[in-house]
């Protein structure tokens, strides 16, 4: 029997369907949703009239046909942006607070077709899909936390000779025209993170939805539309990354970037931007510390959920965890049958943990992966088999220190177990790497979790637990350049989204 035949399944394909508010999204071709983009308050097509297919990982399922846009739907997007600016920035701060709060109503009331939406269009499990939407609403609701951001600064002049009798006025302001991309692992929340502060601080948007799953932020687009803030404040287009992230980056009504993504991608979109600000938050190959005082229970359950949710499609999964000799072996055992608790299948049907990767050619990457880790050593304890899009979860052990699985991001449901000496061995292979996002130490003292913590090249430290970014109450963001630069958070995002100007007045 094959591993799509083990599995739990439902007997029916995946489909989008759009609520009545949510309709202008999508027009319908044969019961196929065809997906607009939204420029200047309008719903449309691509200039070159070009589609291109959204297909469900779950089975591979038609769910959409989403337009490809080209050069002149970006100008277009762009340019209707510029003029939206005096619109947006008219806008009193109070009177956007209240479009996002009423955006966060709008949202709850829709809630099911947003999770059902996301679970078709990227293959995650009920459970992931509702978090995700209830912490977008989250985020709608808690941008007035961000907002005390915007505060200026007053500097008396006669502290210092030749500005006796001056003062001075430090302001923020929006910066303009903010360029949002996103990635696929979290469709809706991560791009809304991004367009949420950039609006409430008096910013037009330019975004672009993921290729691989489109349907949920042109959703989000649809929902500020009915909220309130004015025709091209933001707009979403959708097509190539590799064409239209370059022109964002380099256009010169593009006044700020913020990407989230890979490295390479992060690396290329900097070069086309130029010195503009950026926001990017890139790869991540997050390390856990198991020392040998930790509560072996509450690492093992923590290190696996770490590896396996959101079938591991996440920058603050666990990439490898560092355990010591102490208690190694135990942890090995423990592992594996916590892991064994984790179910794969049709992320649809009852019970399953784990659903598929966003496509083929992500599950064989990973297999791929897998197999390079065994080829240099590794232990195969669990699962290691795939099947389509499904991956099955995996346990490694004794991997090594040279194997691409513990240098490099995994983004696959793997749980890659390597053998440390002691918990200086442990700080120095965590910080071998050429990223810096997360990490997490797991350790009963507190002074051994605050040394570990200090000597961490990381952006964030999560002690007895497992990474998690959540709405973004705590900051996150990359030490080291392949895990990019800036803050996201509530109160940092709207930082990077704001520009400092100086105002000097006459005594």
């Amino acid at each position: 029997m094959s591993l799509l035949e083990e599995m739990p399944r439902v007997d029916q394909p995946p489909a989008v369907a759009l609520p009545e508010l949510l309709e202008p999204v999508a027009t319908y071709d044969d019961e196929v949703p065809e997906l607009r983009m939204f420029v200047d308050g309008e719903w449309r097509g691509a200039v070159s009239g070009e589609r291109f297919d959204v297909r469900s990982p779950i089975d591979g399922s038609l769910i959409a046909r989403a337009q490809l846009g080209g050069t002149e739907d970006v100008e277009a997007a762009i340019s209707a942006a510029r003029r939206a600016r005096g619109a947006i920035r008219a806008m009193s701060a109070a009177e956007r607070l209240a479009t996002c709060e009423r955006a966060a109503g709008i949202m709850r009331d829709h809630l099911d077709a947003f999770v059902q939406t996301i679970v078709v269009d990227l293959g995650k499990t009920m459970a992931s899909a509702e978090s995700e939407v209830t912490t977008t609403i989250q985020r709608l609701e808690l941008v007035r936390e961000e907002v005390r951001r915007i505060f200026g600064e007053y500097l008396p002049g006669d502290w210092v000779a030749g500005t006796e009798g001056k003062r001075g006025v430090v302001i923020r302001e929006p910066v303009g025209t903010v360029a949002a991309i996103g990635p696929f692992n979290y469709p809706l929340f991560t791009p809304a993170a991004k367009i949420i502060p950039a609006l409430a601080a008096g910013n037009a948007v330019v975004a672009k939805a993921p290729s691989d799953d489109p349907v949920a932020l042109l959703m989000f687009a649809r929902v500020l539309e009915q909220a309130g803030f004015p025709p091209g404040a933001l707009n979403v287009v959708t097509g190539p990354g590799s064409k239209i992230g370059d022109l964002l980056a380099s256009h010169p009504d593009i006044s700020m970037v913020s990407f989230t993504g890979s490295a390479t991608a992060g690396r290329k979109l900097a070069e086309a931007a130029g010195p503009k600000p950026l926001h990017l938050e890139l790869g991540g190959n997050a390390a856990g510390l198991v020392l040998a005082d930790a509560d072996l229970e509450q690492a093992v359950e923590k290190t696996v959920a770490a590896s396996f949710k959101n079938a591991g499609q996440r920058c603050s999964a666990l990439s490898r965890i560092l355990v010591v000799d102490a208690v190694y072996d135990r942890y090995v055992e423990a592992a594996v049958e916590e892991a064994r608790s984790w179910t794969l299948g049709d992320p649809r049907a009852d019970g399953v943990d784990v659903g598929p990767l966003v496509h083929e050619d992500a599950a064989e990457t990973v297999q791929g992966l897998v197999q390079d880790a065994r080829d240099r050593g590794a232990r195969l304890l669990l699962g290691g088999d795939r099947e389509g899009c499904y991956h099955q979860p995996t346990v490694l052990a004794d991997v090594s220190f040279a194997a691409e699985l513990s240098c490099e991001e995994t983004f696959g449901p793997v749980l890659t177990i390597v053998h440390v000496d002691d918990e200086q061995q442990a700080i120095e292979q965590a910080n071998a790497s050429r990223y810096g996002l997360d990490s997490a130490v797991f350790t009963r003292d507190l002074e051994t979790a605050w040394r570990v913590a200090s000597a961490l090249e990381v952006g964030m430290v999560a002690v007895n637990d497992a990474p998690s970014h959540g709405v973004g109450h705590f900051p996150f963001g990359g030490r080291k350049p392949d895990s990019g630069v800036g803050r996201e958070g509530l109160g940092y995002s709207i930082d990077e989204c704001t520009a400092l100007k100086t105002v000097v007045l006459p005594g």
